[in-house]
């Protein structure tokens, strides 16, 4: 079932601009930096170029080993956010925090546009919480820069996600999704050994399949 899309002995390290990292060694830690006035941990708190590239700083230092920055809330319930103001917000974190750390960055954002701009800022890979699917040129922009993207499941969109989340299955249900988007991915030019997969817990997921999840995490390293 899985053959097709991985490998018998998949590569466990990844290859950034900014260092690779061997997931067969150990785990990896990522911090993470919201640049918006609405996230449901952190809304707020770094809404000013310095205080957010002074919070990534810090994060580096404290152990950190790749960072995430985005510029929209994807907080159960969260409306949109215009691409302008998306730019806006985390181009210049990225700019900044690039030119003081060398550790690998992640651009968190569901559109092309975005994307691009935050790779051509320094970063190095995509997180896409649609899985690619949100916006038609996100792949174009991955493929073009021949990057990492880490590609996560959800359940319906931020703004209705959680109201009335359904699974027969919810471990097999995933799993499927990440097989069948990644076969897509593969076709459409990305590298297996460039895919990373999120299960996404708490994006379109009740109480219960939450905690499963996190129960049966390690099931999904069958993926490759």
């Amino acid at each position: 079932f899985f053959q097709y899309t991985f490998p018998d002995k998949p590569a466990m390290i990844l290859k950034t601009k900014h260092g690779h990292l061997d997931f067969s060694s150990r785990a990896y830690v990522m911090g993470i930096v919201n640049i918006t006035p609405d996230s449901f941990y952190d809304g707020g708190r770094y809404e000013s170029l310095s205080n957010a590239v002074e919070r990534g700083i810090q994060l580096a230092g404290d152990g950190a080993d790749l960072l995430d920055i985005g510029g929209e809330s994807t907080r159960p319930g969260a409306d949109a956010v215009p691409a302008g103001e998306e730019l806006n917000r985390v181009i210049p974190v990225i700019q900044e925090l690039r030119k003081k750390l060398a550790i690998p960055i992640s651009v968190d954002t569901r559109k092309a546009e975005v994307a691009r701009a935050g790779l051509e800022a320094g970063a190095d890979l995509i997180n896409d919480i649609s899985g690619l699917m949100h916006d038609p040129d996100m792949v174009r922009v991955a493929c073009g820069h021949a990057c990492p993207v880490i590609v996560m499941h959800m359940q319906g969109h931020p703004k209705t996600m959680q109201d009335n989340p359904v699974y027969e299955d919810v471990i097999a249900e995933i799993k499927r999704y990440f097989v069948e988007r990644s076969r897509t991915l593969q076709n459409d030019g990305i590298a297996s050994s460039d895919i990373l997969i999120d299960p996404g817990i708490g994006f379109g997921k009740r109480l219960q399949d939450n905690l499963r999840i996190l129960n049966e995490l390690e099931s999904f390293s069958e993926l490759g």
